[in-house]
């Protein structure tokens, strides 16, 4: 790197603010689940890594880029992150493989700067995660519920809602659930709302209550997009409800498939705001949550029938599990309850809630019991585990960040045993994790031939079929497959993103197309000559005329 640029960027930061080249501390940041190293034939690389202190920072850095853009030897590219915990899409790997690219690491903007109690409106930087909002709720006794994701406590809320990500309490949508941001266009020009520049009252709070703006809808650009950074975004929570359940209806045979799926949408549409965003779990991805992969952690096959069978049998494991979630006052809970009942009795399944006699006892006689006598007794550490995961997935419905969903990641991992479970942290522990995740129509048809696809395609590449369906509306559904794999085997990895490529590939064949895609993805499958990409490129010119932010990012060239 040049000394002139050095100490050009150095200039323009606070005392409290870092610059580095120091090619250890690079190294962490280009740890990530993807293997994408072992594709790159010119390897990603970092020049620097910029941790800024103060948001007011984020232009003078911009500015600084568009400066040196026209001199090669000072020009460099900027990548910003928030906390680098986007697992299976890139993490905190760059899109581009230029070899000018500094990272921009937003973690340290962890200020939550304005909490309206009576509305229910946060507004808060780039850095604050799932944990630290929840801690402040805590703190304060707001009682109001975090966005929170399977990813877990140490992501950061703010980029989650600009990937579009979703969760499964009440505001499933997390982006929907943005009423304001502030930010810069990548030419250093500052973004604010309409209103919020009309607005000449001192507390300009009309902004966070409005999503929508006056004038053409420009926030959206912000989302998946290299077009600017955000600095602050106001998020809308959902507040806790006096009464909660969880529901779990369970189906041991796999052709009841079809006939669930209205049953789920009469669900959604009768119960809107009162029911959750609905999961449906296949028997293998239930088991990845309870089982050990019985293959052992660094076998690169998928289980045999005979592994499942025993597994499922030993741990009730029912072909689909659907999961979802009440909220309301109790007479509210009670009456949906009652409603549910009616409407999957004329299924043959079993219906548990999580306020149900059996499970609150349970949960007693585990807590009152010694360790010792639990972890001597297999059938009570069975069941103590099983309720641990149980009770874990309820904190997340309620809005309660926990690490339970990670252990996922850690199916294939050579070492799995040895991580502590309250340190899970994927892309640091080496783990191999891509994800799958199309949009399919919900229909009970289509959702099947998703599922036969699906378990045709990635056992060819020795690649465990999970399945699960998240019902973002009672129209749509996404599918996650997480593809996971030992990072450590250079066949796993090669098998892994062919296994990839072939269900996006044939699956846009069928009509199932991806929501988010990894940061490789996003270079070979978007087609920069078509209407859609041209118009972005456009926008690109306008608002970053030197292609200094994120370059590649869902922008292909």
């Amino acid at each position: 790197m040049s000394p002139q640029l050095a100490s050009l960027i150095e200039n323009v930061l606070t005392s409290d603010s870092s610059f580095s080249f120091d090619s250890q501390q690079l190294s962490r940041f280009m740890l990530g689940t993807e293997g994408l190293a072992f594709f790159d034939k010119k390897q990603r690389q970092l020049m620097g890594v910029i941790t800024l202190s103060q948001a007011s920072e984020i232009k003078l850095i911009l500015d600084l880029a568009n400066q040196c853009a026209k001199n090669e030897e000072l020009a460099f590219s900027l990548y910003p992150i928030s906390t680098g915990n986007n697992w299976g899409y890139g993490t905190s790997q760059p899109t581009g493989l230029s070899n000018n690219i500094i990272l921009l690491d937003l973690g340290r903007l962890t200020n939550i700067t304005h909490f309206d109690s009576e509305l229910g409106l946060v507004t808060l930087e780039p850095g604050v995660t799932q944990q630290q909002l929840s801690d402040f709720l805590h703190q304060h006794n707001h009682d109001y519920m975090v966005p929170v994701t399977g990813a877990g406590p140490s992501c950061s809320i703010l980029a989650n809602a600009l990937e579009r990500g979703y969760g499964i309490t009440p505001y499933t949508d997390h982006f929907s659930a943005v009423t304001s941001i502030q930010g810069y266009w990548a030419n250093g020009r500052p973004y604010q709302s309409a209103v919020n520049e009309l607005d000449a009252s001192e507390d300009k709070l009309v902004d966070k209550t409005f999503k929508w703006g006056l004038g053409p809808y420009l926030e959206g650009l912000f989302t998946q997009s290299n077009l600017g950074i955000v600095s602050q975004m106001t998020i809308r929570l959902a507040k806790i409800k006096p009464d909660f359940t969880s529901f779990f209806i369970q189906m041991q045979d796999d052709a009841l498939l079809e006939k669930a799926v209205p049953l789920i949408r009469d669900v959604l549409q009768s119960y809107e705001g009162i029911v959750g965003a609905i999961n449906l779990m296949d028997q293998r991805r239930l088991l990845s949550m309870f089982a050990k992969n019985p293959n052992g952690s660094d076998a690169h096959q998928v289980m045999h029938s005979n592994d499942i069978n025993e597994l499922a049998t030993d741990l009730r494991a029912p072909s689909w599990t659907i999961v979802g979630s009440i909220y309301g006052t109790t007479r509210v809970v009670n009456a949906v309850k009652k409603e549910i009942n009616n409407i999957f009795k004329q299924l043959p399944c079993k219906r548990i809630y999580s306020n149900s006699p059996t499970i609150v006892l349970a949960n007693k006689v585990i807590d009152i019991l010694p360790p010792w006598l639990i972890e001597k007794i297999p059938t009570l550490t069975k069941v103590a585990e099983q309720l641990d995961s149980f009770n874990k997935g309820k904190e997340i419905m309620l809005g309660k960040p926990n690490k339970v969903a990670l252990k996922l990641a850690y199916w294939r991992h050579k070492d799995a045993d040895s991580f502590d479970k309250e340190t899970l942290s994927p892309g640091q522990d080496g783990c191999g994790l891509l994800w799958y995740a199309p949009l399919i129509t919900m229909k009970a048809k289509k959702m099947r031939e998703f599922v036969e696809f699906i378990r045709e395609t990635c056992p060819k590449f020795n690649i465990e079929p999970f399945i699960t369906f998240t019902n973002l509306k009672h129209d749509c559904v996404d599918s996650t497959i997480p593809i996971v794999f030992d990072l450590s085997n250079p066949k796993a990895v090669n098998d892994a993103h062919n296994c990839l490529k072939m269900l996006v590939e044939e699956g846009l064949k069928k009509g199932f197309v991806p929501y988010r895609l990894n940061v490789d993805q996003q270079q070979w499958l978007l087609n920069k000559d078509s209407d859609f990409w041209q118009t972005v490129n456009q926008l690109k010119s306008s608002l970053d005329p030197n292609n200094i932010l994120s370059q590649g990012r869902y922008n292909p060239r």
